[in-house]
């Protein structure tokens, strides 16, 4: 499974990063972040400051989403002889979660949000991941189905060590572009503006990769896939 699981958590943090939740307030998160101002069209702020608050809240974030990965693939290791069925359920869920991001599905319960939002700016490195690390706890029910998905795939893995490295590629997917585009926002807006008009069709191609993937889970096709390209490998 760590094959291609790997890369839809990679693909489902890019694409959670670009979910019409989050990248439309993304220059608030990162003027909250480092103090900054939206001045001229673009984010005022030191450059040093951008980086550190910025690594900062990729870790706080990145922590606690791996911390769930492991606690969902130990759950799911203590249920070892359920692996079947469990992967058959995450299979059915992840499906419906798909389908609920690309707007084919209209659950209400699964568009509820929970948001756990600092009073004050970031002061500090510190504070920067804490603030990461709230910001994971309280994602927006756009990133939450994403994560959801990934986090029945870590429940559903063999080890604790795969669960963990599925959540460590969906930080990675979501850290990636958020770091770009941080700099991005401190030269210039209009990056955002161009993005933000093809955010509702990413959302549909973030819903479909997920009902791949919850096929692929269901039918027991996952193992399979990635015998194929281990056969493949480089390094073996």
């Amino acid at each position: 499974m760590n094959d291609v699981g790997v890369f839809f958590a990679l693909a489902g943090g890019v694409l959670s990063f670009f979910s019409p939740c989050v990248f439309p307030l993304l220059p608030a998160y990162i003027t909250h972040l480092t103090g900054g101002k939206i001045e001229n069209a673009k984010l005022q702020v030191s450059r040093t400051k951008l980086y550190t608050r910025s690594i900062g809240f990729i870790i706080g974030f990145s922590l606690i989403f791996i911390a769930l990965g492991a606690s969902a693939s130990f759950i799911g290791k203590v249920l070892a002889n359920y692996r079947i069925i469990i992967m058959q359920i995450a299979g059915l869920l992840i499906i419906v979660f798909g389908l609920q991001m690309a707007g084919l599905l209209k659950f209400k319960f699964l568009m509820r949000e929970k948001r756990i939002e600092a009073e004050h700016g970031s002061k500090s490195v510190l504070s920067s991941i804490l603030l990461g690390m709230a910001f994971a706890a309280g994602w927006s029910p756009c990133v939450g189905l994403a994560l959801s998905s990934i986090l029945l795939l870590a429940g559903s893995s063999e080890t604790l060590s795969q669960g963990v490295f599925l959540l460590g590629a969906y930080s990675l997917g979501m850290a990636i572009p958020f770091f770009i585009i941080s700099i991005i926002i401190s030269y210039s807006l209009k990056a955002m503006r161009k993005i933000n008009r093809f955010l509702p069709r990413l959302a549909f191609v973030n819903g479909m990769i997920m009902v791949m993937l919850g096929f692929l889970v269901l039918s027991g096709q996952m193992q399979k896939i990635s015998a194929w390209l281990a056969s493949y490998s480089l390094f073996f």
